[in-house]
């Protein structure tokens, strides 16, 4: 993502954040029990791990040493949540797409195809996901809660390896359903300043969480630590460290592939200045 494409949205973002402040204030007054919640980050991520290999014969390809990914990339989340008494709904946006551009240390095959040494190459990893949550505060104090729920998460996988020559090209394309637990709370210390975390996580072995036709072993993590300030009634900045985090490996009978053998491990840590509308 271009950084004057981040500086636009992040324009775009603020425009909306002043055009439903009104809106939102109504809805959430103290006289309503209805709560509407909008939240936007903006930051940096850095890959901490983040391995690949596609076909069974395939190189296990390492972004970090070998495919650029060993700097640090721009981050954003859009969050949007309704509550009403100790039950809340939210719905998250999250961009998660890296390319880079790099010369092949050595010879890289992906499925059947071979990228020899030396090659100019385009890495795209696109992985961004949509999120639909529900929790209910189990404990509740003031303002400090703990909330329990689930997740339902939808995977938009783009990945391609393309020679700069434009010769050589392998894409693989995933659209799926993932179950998660999620896990949130606040803590207050006052009026003014809390700590909160959330936590959405899960592990399978199974096709039958994903609802594909093949096994799978897969796992997702995305976790998070913020510090928190009450600037007004209605808005609060926070401080973000977030863990995002997976893995899948597997075999699909309907991947483009020869064989349809994925394995992919990624691991980032996403450092973000945020801002709640509430």
């Amino acid at each position: 993502m271009e950084v004057t494409t981040l500086k636009v949205r992040v324009l775009i973002a603020a425009f909306i954040v002043l055009a439903v402040f009104s809106f939102a204030g109504l809805l959430s007054g103290p006289a309503n029990r209805l709560r509407l919640e909008l939240d936007y980050e903006s930051g940096f991520t850095g890959v901490i791990f983040h391995t690949i290999q596609f076909g069974q014969s395939g190189t296990v390809f390492n972004y970090v040493k070998d495919g650029g990914q060993d700097v640090l990339f721009p981050f954003e989340r859009f969050t949007a949540s309704v509550g009403i008494d100790r039950h809340t709904v939210y719905f998250l946006y999250q961009p998660l797409t890296v390319q880079t551009k790099v010369k092949l240390k050595s010879d890289l095959l992906v499925d059947d195809v071979l990228f020899p040494a030396g090659t100019g190459m385009v890495l795209n990893y696109g992985f961004p996901f949509y999120r639909l949550s529900y929790t209910y505060d189990v404990l509740r104090k003031g303002d400090s809660y703990l909330a329990l729920g689930l997740s339902l998460q939808i995977r938009n996988a783009d990945i391609y390896f393309e020679s700069l020559d434009g010769t050589k090209f392998v894409a693989n394309k995933n659209v799926g359903p993932v179950p998660v637990i999620k896990i949130k709370g606040e803590l207050w210390f006052n009026n003014r300043v809390y700590i909160a975390t959330d936590i959405d996580g899960f592990y399978a072995s199974s096709s039958f969480f994903n609802g594909a036709d093949f096994d799978f072993e897969g796992s997702v993590l995305d976790a998070s630590l913020r510090g928190g300030l009450k600037l007004t009634d209605y808005l609060e900045a926070y401080l973000n460290l977030r863990f995002i985090g997976g893995t899948a490996k597997g075999v699909s009978k309907n991947a483009d592939s020869p064989d349809g053998f994925t394995d992919n491990r990624l691991a980032t840590i996403n450092v973000s200045i945020g801002f709640q509308l509430k």
